[in-house]
């Protein structure tokens, strides 16, 4: 089991470590899952998310690589932004999400989910012969912690002299935090929230982690609430929401495929789907009973048998339970009624607008 570089801080806080993605994880700490949720909701917890991939690409078509194994524009982008995007197969299905940071055109890096970093290095390693460019998995030099919530600008100003003020939502810039860098500074995360993501030198790991804790005012937050914060965003996960079986059309993401962009891998997929008409749907749904809507649970529309649960919770913020699935595109309409058997017993879902969650404080 592979551990991150902030693994001692964890265990010495009596976090409850669980395996994820080949890494032990802290899935929350001593004062709980819905408490970790209210403080990212309402002041700033720190996620350790060191176990995610990074990718860097550089040479003179690093730009043109990326946008082809990519579905959104990387070229559309300038200097020191950040956009979301897909990486997919020829058929148009998810090899995974992920972000682009785009530095300039011969400088490019992806950061891709921790459990599919091989299987998606392996992929796009494929196409980069076509390309005069270096493609390098970075993964293990780096290390990340998210600081998320209300009060991450006010506390994270203590400890940099970067005008954070500058540095716009899905935007980043190179800067010292605690006098360590410089580092990439990113007004990026995974929770609704106003928060930065703060790329660093694992050799600086504990001096940055330090200098946060230090402040007085972040609470550390485990994998269990980055769930139930980025649910009730809507924000997809990979392996529960979409996945190899699944396309950005049919995944409430056409936003982040671009079909007018050029070639890219799983374009003529997405454009004979897009003709033929999405079959599916991934919607959000809530429930009045007090139930838990759990992964995997069976749906029916209209009586008929409509796959599983894709992601489901009860809401710290809403105390709702609420949840994901897919319904046939007809039915995938807000108010519409699905069901969902719930240790034996059917109950009502109503098909509900995504994100659940309205009042984050990301800018």
């Amino acid at each position: 089991m592979l551990k991150t570089p902030f693994y001692a801080q964890h265990v010495a806080l009596g976090a409850k470590m669980v395996p994820f993605a080949g890494f032990e994880m802290p899935v929350q700490y001593p004062s709980g899952i819905t408490a970790e949720h209210n403080t990212v909701r309402t002041g700033c917890g720190v996620f350790d998310v060191s176990h995610m991939g990074e990718f860097k690409i550089t040479g003179p078509q690093a730009m043109e690589f990326v946008n082809y194994v990519t579905s959104n524009n990387v070229a559309a982008l300038v200097s020191g932004q950040v956009h979301y995007s897909g990486i997919l197969y020829e058929n148009g299905t998810f090899v995974d999400d992920c972000l682009v940071y785009y530095r300039s055109n011969d400088h490019v890096m992806m950061v891709v989910n921790a459990s599919n970093k091989d299987k998606d290095f392996a992929h796009i390693s494929k196409y980069v012969g076509k390309f005069d460019c270096k493609l390098e998995d970075i993964s293990d030099q780096v290390a990340l912690l998210a600081l998320q919530g209300p009060k991450a600008q006010a506390i994270l100003a203590t400890l940099t002299d970067v005008d954070l003020d500058a540095i716009k939502y899905y935007h980043f810039t190179d800067g010292k935090v605690a006098g360590v860098g410089p580092m990439i500074i990113s007004r990026t995360g995974y929770t609704g929230e106003d928060g930065f993501e703060l790329y660093h030198d694992v050799k600086d790991a504990d001096k940055v982690w330090d200098a946060i804790m230090a402040t007085g005012q972040v609470q550390p937050v485990g994998l269990g609430c980055r769930d139930s914060l980025r649910l009730e965003m809507g924000m997809a996960l990979y392996g529960n929401d979409i996945d190899d079986t699944v396309t950005p059309l049919e995944a409430n993401l056409g936003w982040l495929v671009k079909l007018k962009k050029g070639d890219f891998v799983g374009k003529a997929a997405l454009e004979a789907q897009k003709a033929a008409g999405v079959p599916r749907k991934l919607v959000g749904f809530t429930i009045a009973d007090k139930a838990f809507p759990r992964h995997g649970y069976p749906v029916f529309v209209n009586g008929q048998p409509s796959g599983t649960v894709c992601s489901g919770t009860m809401s710290p913020s809403l105390q709702l339970p609420l949840g994901t699935c897919y319904v046939p595109t007809a039915h995938a309409i807000v108010g519409n009624q699905i069901e969902v058997e719930i240790r034996g017993k059917r109950l009502t879902g109503t098909i509900t607008e995504m994100p659940f969650w309205k009042h984050g404080s990301h800018k």
